[in-house]
């Protein structure tokens, strides 16, 4: 079994300084209607983010972007 790489939002932010607070909560926020939502595990209130996942969605989305 391969364990996926989980962070809270705070450390993905950290992580990745590319994203913001702002962008990364209206993504989250959104999360069911733009698709993320496959890339989130929520927790009670606490929300984890599959890296990995993340990162595949945002390339799907990158559509019309050069």
């Amino acid at each position: 079994m391969i364990i996926p790489n989980l962070l809270t939002k705070k450390q993905f932010i950290e992580k990745h300084s590319a994203f913001t607070k702002g962008g990364l909560d209206a993504q989250l926020f959104n999360r069911k209607k733009n698709g993320l939502d496959s890339a989130i595990i929520q927790n009670g209130r606490r929300i984890l983010i599959n890296e990995e996942k993340f990162f595949q969605w945002l390339e799907s989305h990158q559509e019309g972007v050069k």
